[in-house]
């Protein structure tokens, strides 16, 4: 790894890497649960010994990374697939047209690349307890890392978080709590616990690591296309982190000099969970009223990381847009068809938006590259598609029974 120190995207202040914990120390103060996060900080590194030791021929990711090689839990996180898909991007007028399938990380979602880097930030500091707040896959995910290490994890959900991802959380030995409420309030309750008895509180953005683990699918995209950057990349928005993670990449990336530009980040918001949309399209921050979706990773009242992903979206010169259920579930059926990629609702979220945006005209060169982002696999929430689709029923065992 190269040195880095953190610096608070609201104010430009920078602290040493062991100074500050979770928040701007000043602009923290502001903060309270309810309200998007401020005083997020990012990791700065030394980007000219960045630029003087990177060698494409034998890339060293750990020049980006901010904890030392010796802390990495002994589980395979990353490395994830990014296929080229003509016969999806045939149906979309696409002629370049790929997905990156963080469904096949171990827990089954892109949170384990958070969960690693917060993990291994754990077995440094030596603290053996790690809570977090989730609507399942960050659960998940953190419970698995941990299980890899033999570090305690304590994890609030909320009590209507799919069946599949409390089973993964429980059997991978963590400490489950259910809330008679939502995402936020399990947000609230796990930094009150932190707060007042201690452990290392692994919640989205607010843990400056939760961000730097999730650029590394923005690396390995880079990677993966030859060192291309890609024209779009399409990400399902919920809290807001996956999409500060992956403009985080490029951003790294630019300031080494690696690269030239910057991949136009487009955001893809469930319609009812739309408050980074609204934020981005008026300016004006508003909480989304009722977030009620099938795609349940990414419905969020209050998104953690709302003032970072709007910084994203305008800086890479994106856009944000929102999609229905209905558009949402057709989507993760046509990723299916097409592609043999099963993901979940919010993964086929950003497919539905590159779908609603490929039927105005212009949008897209037709030969550039275009990346959609699957973020978790489609066992992890098999009832929604089920609300669309009907299993045949059995017949006898005989040529003559067959319906076809």
């Amino acid at each position: 790894m190269t040195p880095f120190s953190y610096r608070c995207t609201d104010c430009g202040r920078t602290y040493s890497r062991d100074e500050v914990r979770y928040l701007c120390p000043e602009c923290g103060k502001g903060y309270h649960p309810g309200i998007p996060l401020l005083g997020v900080l990012e990791a700065v590194f030394d980007y000219d010994a960045i630029h003087r030791a990177f060698d494409r021929a034998n890339p060293d990711w750990n020049l980006f990374c901010p904890v030392e090689k010796e802390f990495h839990p002994p589980i395979p996180v990353g490395n994830t697939p990014l296929g080229r898909v003509d016969r999806l991007g045939n149906e979309l007028g696409l002629d370049s047209l790929w997905v990156k399938n963080d469904g096949l990380n171990p827990s089954g979602s892109l949170k384990d690349r958070a969960s690693f880097l917060v993990v291994a930030e754990a077995r440094r500091l030596g603290i053996d307890l790690i809570v977090a707040a989730s609507t399942g896959n960050a659960a998940s995910a953190l419970a698995a890392v941990c299980a890899s290490t033999g570090t305690k994890a304590l994890i609030f959900v909320p009590e209507k978080a799919p069946k599949a991802k409390l089973v993964q959380m429980v059997l991978y030995g963590a400490t489950v709590v259910p809330i008679k409420g939502t995402y936020d309030d399990a947000f609230a309750l796990s930094l009150e616990y932190t707060a007042k008895r201690g452990g290392l509180n692994r919640n989205t953005a607010y843990h400056p690591l939760t961000i730097e683990g999730k650029k590394t699918a923005g690396l390995e995209i880079w990677a993966q296309l030859g060192f291309q950057v890609p024209e779009a990349i399409f990400v399902s928005v919920g809290d807001g982190v996956i999409l500060g993670g992956v403009h985080k990449a490029f951003v790294d990336l630019h300031r080494a000099g690696l690269i030239d530009r910057l991949p136009r980040l487009i955001g893809v918001q469930a319609e009812s969970s739309d408050a980074i949309h609204r934020y981005v399209q008026t300016g004006k921050y508003a909480d989304a009223a009722n977030p009620v979706t099938r795609a349940d990773s990414i419905s969020v009242t209050c998104p953690s990381n709302a003032h970072g992903a709007r910084r994203a979206i305008l800086d890479s010169r994106g856009l944000t847009l929102t999609v229905t259920d209905e558009e949402i579930l057709s989507a993760q059926a046509l990723m299916a068809g097409c592609t043999g990629i099963f993901t979940e609702p919010a993964g086929a979220t950003a497919l539905a938006g590159l779908i609603k945006l490929q039927a105005s005209p212009d949008q897209f060169s037709s030969a550039a590259p275009v990346v959609v982002l699957a973020t978790g696999h489609g066992l992890k929430d098999v009832e929604a598609p089920l609300s669309r689709i009907s299993i045949p029923p059995a017949v006898e065992p005989s040529l003559a029974s067959l319906p076809l």
